[in-house]
Parts: structure tokens; C-alpha cells; sequence
């Protein structure tokens, strides 16, 4: 089976190697954001050889091609997910790492009211929030 990723790919005419594809697949199939280091792990666990510099260059040509996004959530690792249509924001359990994907109309309307108070049209932003579990939530350490 084709992933979103390799139609992409495909879609835009790019050379699709064996390692390329198996990159592709593990991607598509993330259900969280990995950072370069834990795809080449996942890659390796599923499929032939690949490097690590395979791994960055592949990354690099699918940003390019606007296929996916890169993000650096502060930890050090850029992290990546599958470029989406759907606009969604990140916050970030500066504890375990833990990345969570979430919408908020709240959030996005006064977004454009703050831009257009200030005399501008919002045509794209990036909300990332950064926290820490409330007092008396179980802590994710404590697990």
C-alpha cells in the first residue's frame, strides 16, 4: 500500500528509491512527531539498511517540497510531522517531551483580532505552547 507521503512524492514527480519509499511509509504512519534520530531508528526496525545521512536528506527534500513540516519544540531535535491542510497548534509537556496536537476557534479569532487591531490580516502563524502538569494531575514522571 501507497502512503499519503510516497502519493505525494509521486504526485510531484520525485525519484522514489526503496529507501525513500520505506522513509516515506514510516512517516506517514507517526502518530506523534519524530525527531530525526527516532525515525532513523523506526526506519532501520522495518526495513533495509538505511543511513542516517539518507534519513536527513530525505527530510530535507520532503520540507522542501512543502510534503512535510519541521518543527524545534526547544528539546534540541527538530521534529517532524505531515504537512497538513487542517491548521492544528502544539503544546509541549516541557516534562516528558510530549508533544500534543490541538484547535482552539478561541484562540484562532483572537488571533485575527489582534492582527487586525494592529492593522494586518493574519495570512498564517504558528502557536506553540509550552507547559507543565497542573498541581494535583497525575505527573507523567510519577507513571
Amino acid at each position: 500500500m501507497t502512503s499519503r507521503i510516497q502519493n505525494e512524492c509521486l504526485a510531484r514527480g520525485m525519484k522514489m528509491t526503496k529507501q525513500r519509499h520505506v522513509i516515506a511509509r514510516v512517516l506517514s504512519s507517526a502518530e506523534d512527531h519524530p525527531s530525526v534520530d527516532e525515525l532513523h531508528r523506526r526506519v532501520a526496525a522495518v526495513g533495509p539498511r538505511v543511513s542516517l545521512a539518507t534519513v536527513y536528506r530525505t527530510l530535507r527534500l520532503l520540507e522542501e517540497a512543502n510534503i512535510i513540516e519541521r518543527h524545534d519544540f526547544r528539546d534540541g531535535r527538530s521534529r517532524y510531522e505531515m504537512a497538513s491542510e487542517d491548521h492544528h497548534d502544539h503544546l509541549i509537556d516541557v516534562k516528558s517531551g510530549t508533544v500534543i496536537e490541538f484547535k482552539s476557534e478561541e484562540i484562532e479569532a483572537l488571533q485575527r483580532t489582534v492582527a487586525a487591531k494592529l492593522g494586518y490580516r493574519l495570512v498564517d502563524h504558528r502557536l506553540e505552547l509550552y507547559a507543565v502538569p497542573i498541581n494535583g494531575a497525575k505527573d507523567r514522571d510519577d507513571a
